[in-house]
């Protein structure tokens, strides 16, 4: 742990750079690096990640203690470069105290503003700048952060607004007022009094009046803000580590309230929601930063392109928008000319997108933060390939820049065109958040939540977002807020989540009492459908049909830049023609794993099937399996088909029997009358199916030895599906796979049983296929002796479902009963079932790769898994030299892209 743990920045000086964002977080690493390249910033400090892990453990007291010289020192240096003296009435120093992780956590902690006000501050700040309006507009606000961040002010009921706003609320109605801004010194004075009021009676303390005890409560604040529900949740959806920890900035002042002089806002050097090259923001007059996020005022575009756009899409004429709402390139032009310079020196240093925060004193800019942008998946493929062709960043860059997971906001469905023109639009709002969004209307985020948990697909509507939302808006298939502009805390945040969101909806009247929201004159009430066009931000009535997303354009540039430096090939998991042309529009390469279990359900299927299972002699059983065989080679046929050219790897049968047969009376009696037997009969043969454990007792490889002529049957139906495509002038390429080999004698038995059936189709047929006979190494006992079953297999295909449950002895349909506690306790970091467990069941997986290609040097190798659409478990099959990795369609392009970043990471 370092020693050190505040360094000071300033005046063009720091002690630290950017490239210690793991001591300083993002917000401090860059705040120094701002100074470093001569972009304006407030002089402070800021206090290491480090020193909050050892808040943690040692505690408040103890932390105080521990940084009291250093934070006098820092306090001190800021006082000096900004000639002004921290608690002193007649020169008075504020400060803001805000949180700085390493990883980019937007709203998630805390920020606390005007820091070192009380009433005597207060009093000189009025002498010194002759301007009460803002002195006690600053006032009331540092009350009203410290009060919720420090002190622990909060709604007491779901259905109440803010404690603070209601105040205000109150307060504008006596004045007779709308806008926080428009109310009067006096009013404003008597918000201060009744902001502390309510503090002392809800939490039982006096508000604290000594900016040192103040600074001390903000600093211990933004470190337990680290560890507040919220956080908690965004770092567990955004797999960030709890060890991590948050840095504390600590920033001078500067004031964006002090008149129409004075402004704050928050910009971007591209488009967040579609990666356009465009600079674009807002900003407010006369106001401070939590304005602007809140949205509580409808906030001002920062080019003109984005205010006619804006006026546009909100139905106001140009003569209108130029007298109301003009852009800060109009209205404020050199201060937008000097901002536009610097959003563009700090892209170029960054080489990527940047978010950055101002703030507008008396005609001076100064940049509160820069940071790497949070940005759809559109949007980061979008800029990724831009930044490409303008020369800023090379291929590999590219690539590495693009996160797997988030290419899943590509995939998702948009609405028709067609259906579109049917719509009814019922209000229009920001296109906050790109995508296509239909679900039922909810209002608070634990029933967003409920409502997701029992099946439901909901669209969280808000007067506007807060942090507290952030497991609602995640269970929500969309946002819909009535405030809020695209900068809002709900449009960044659902951008970051990939999440559609419509923000700044004006029109729509919210109300949480009733649970209703008033549109155009209809009242809307929970439950009822409406869908989000997140791209347009068009609102419409009921539900929208949607289509299948297509790889095109950036998004294809960018899978064609995968595969030029890919090692490891991704193919898919697919058990129909319909799963297989999806994945191959997608660039899979072949099939990994087909189920063929997954081909035993439809009516005519399945009643053979039982006969088959109801049937106690071979000569039953082959009469049954008779009537599946043309089924079974259709199937084959339409899959081998639409990957014609490519390897389709099908499993053999692999479910206990049970799982076909009815287990409810109903169900039992129309087998019954299927069948042509007794209910009693069929009662019978389903109880002599159960098993004690049927993951571990008669499936996999153990039916096919026990009844061979299903192996027999399979093995016919691939085989002869292949020969009638060759002769149709069709490549297929079939590999037979027998599933959950424990001894090599299991596998010989099948393999003998696969190659004399072969033998029978090829004659039948007058032609060969050359095809191969593998195994699902998913038995730990396989992996441990894989170097005998290689001298038989012709590849390798881990099945990391099973084998992860029986190397932990983890039930994966009951694992959910003790995982959250093992989760919350950190006894398991993640999911073990989604996330492969590389110590432990990858550790047999490298073993087993080594050992079977000790016998067998070109042994095919690959995972079929839940594990194989997951980015790090790509990496680690790519690392240990596998030959391909299978996933779900839907997840090709996500395990491509991970795949390739193995390969430029080695």
């Amino acid at each position: 742990m370092s020693e050190k743990r505040v360094y000071l920045f300033g005046n063009g000086k720091a002690e630290g750079r950017a490239d210690m964002r793991n001591l300083l977080g993002g917000k401090g690493a860059n705040l120094a690096e701002m100074n470093l390249i001569g972009v304006p910033v407030p002089p402070g400090f800021t206090i290491t990640t480090d020193t909050c892990n050892e808040y943690y453990k040692v505690g408040q007291a103890k932390i105080v203690e521990l940084l009291s010289d250093e934070v006098t020192k820092a306090v001190a240096h800021t006082e000096e470069l900004m000639n002004c003296k921290f608690g002193d009435p007649k020169n008075p120093l504020l400060v803001s105290v805000r949180s700085g992780a390493r990883a980019s956590m937007p709203g998630m902690m805390d920020t606390i503003l005007n820091l070192g006000l009380n009433d005597e501050v207060a009093e000189g700040m009025v002498a010194k700048t002759g301007n009460p309006h803002f002195v006690y507009d600053s006032y009331r606000r540092f009350v009203q952060m410290y009060g919720d961040v420090v002190l622990g002010m909060k709604p007491e009921n779901k259905e109440d607004i803010d404690p603070f706003e209601a105040i205000i609320e109150e307060v504008k109605e006596e004045q007779g007022v709308v806008l926080d801004k428009d109310l009067s010194v006096e009013s404003l004075k008597k918000l201060v009094e009744r902001f502390k009021k309510a503090i002392k009676e809800q939490t039982g303390s006096d508000f604290p009046t000594d900016p040192k005890e103040q600074l001390w409560g903000a600093i211990c604040a933004v470190f337990r803000s680290w560890m507040n529900e919220r956080a908690i949740l965004y770092r567990k959806m955004e797999g960030i580590p709890d060890e991590w920890g948050t840095a504390v900035s600590v920033m001078a002042m500067v004031f964006g309230n002090m008149g129409d002089t004075s402004a704050t806002g928050v910009c971007f050097s591209r488009d967040a929601g579609n990666g356009e090259n465009l600079f674009n923001g807002e900003y407010l007059v006369n106001a401070q930063g939590e304005d602007v996020v809140a949205g509580i005022r409808t906030p001002q575009q920062i080019t003109k392109i984005g205010s006619q756009r804006w006026a546009e899409r909100a139905g106001i004429d140009e003569a209108e928008r130029v007298a109301k709402y003009p852009s800060m390139e109009e209205a404020m032009p050199e201060i937008y000319k000097q901002l536009n310079e610097l959003q563009d020196k700090l892209e170029h240093h960054y080489h990527d997108m940047q978010d950055m925060e101002f703030t507008v004193q008396e005609g001076k800019l100064w940049f509160l933060q820069t940071r790497n942008g949070k940005r759809t998946g559109t949007a980061m493929v979008k800029i990724a390939m831009d930044l490409l062709h303008e020369g800023m960043i090379d291929e590999k860059t590219a690539v590495l820049r693009c996160e797997p997971q988030k290419l899943d906001e590509l995939l998702h469905p948009v609405f028709d065109k067609k259906a579109l023109l049917q719509a009814k639009v019922i209000t229009q709002g920001l296109p906050a958040s790109p995508g296509a969004a239909c679900g039922q209307i909810v209002f608070h985020a634990d029933d967003a939540q409920e409502w997701h948990a029992d099946g439901h697909k909901v669209i969280m509507v808000r007067i506007e977002t807060s942090p507290e939302d952030l497991a609602g808006m995640a269970s929500a298939e969309g946002i819909l807020t009535a405030r809020g502009g695209m900068t809002s805390h709900a449009a960044v945040v659902a951008r970051g989540m990939g999440k559609c969101c419509v923000s700044g909806a004006g029109s729509i009247n919210v109300d949480y009492k009733t649970k209703t929201v008033e549109i155009d004159g209809t009242v809307y009430k929970e439950g009822d459908y409406i869908s989000l066009n997140g791209t347009t931000g068009q609102v419409y009535a009921g539900q929208v049909p949607t289509k299948a997303a297509e790889l095109s354009g950036d998004f294809k540039e960018l899978m064609d830049l995968c595969d030029k430096y890919t090692k490891l090939q991704v193919r898919t998991n697919a058990d129909t023609p319909h799963d297989a042309q999806v994945a191959r529009a997608f660039g899979a390469k072949g099939i990994g794993l087909t189920r063929t279990e997954h081909m035993f359900f439809e009516d005519k299927k399945i009643i053979a099937m039982r006969e088959m299972i109801l049937a106690d002699t071979v000569e039953g059983r082959e009469k049954a399996l008779a009537k599946l065989l043309p089924y079974q080679k259709a199937d084959f046929k339409g899959i081998l088909e639409a990957m014609d050219g490519c390897p389709v790897n099908i499993r053999l049968l692999d479910p206990p029997l049970h799982e076909f047969v009815p287990h409810d009376q109903a169900g039992q009696e129309v087998m019954a009358k299927q069948m042509g037997v007794d209910v009693a009969t069929i009662k019978r043969r389903v109880a002599s199916l159960a098993e004690n454990n049927p993951m571990l007792g008669h499936r996999g490889c153990r039916l096919g030895i026990t009844f061979p002529e299903i192996t027999a049957m399979q093995t016919r139906a691939i085989l002869s599906a292949a020969c009638e495509l060759k002769k149709e002038g069709k490549n297929p390429m079939p590999e037979i796979m027998v599933p959950l080999i424990g001894i090599l004698y299991e596998f010989k038995q099948q393999k003998e049983v696969i190659q004399k059936t072969a033998k029978e189709v090829f004659a039948e047929y007058g032609t060969e296929i050359k095809f191969e006979i593998g195994t699902m190494i998913e038995i730990p006992r396989a992996a441990l002796t894989a170097d005998k079953i290689a001298t038989e297999a012709e590849y390798f295909s881990f099945g990391t479902n099973d084998l992860t449950q029986m190397t932990f002895g983890y039930s994966r349909d009951d694992i959910a009963s003790f995982l959250p506690v093992y989760l919350e306790n950190k006894i398991l970091k993640v999911d073990p079932f989604q996330v492969l467990d590389q110590n432990g069941v990858g550790q047999l997986i490298e073993m087993a790769v080594e050992k079977g290609r000790s016998v067998r040097p070109g042994l095919r190798c690959g995972i079929c898994g839940e594990h194989g659409g997951e980015p790090s478990s790509v990496k680690f099959c790519a690392k240990i030299g596998m030959n391909y990795a299978s996933c779900s369609p839907f997840r090709v392009p996500i395990a491509r892209l991970a795949a390739a970043q193995a390969a430029i990471e080695d």
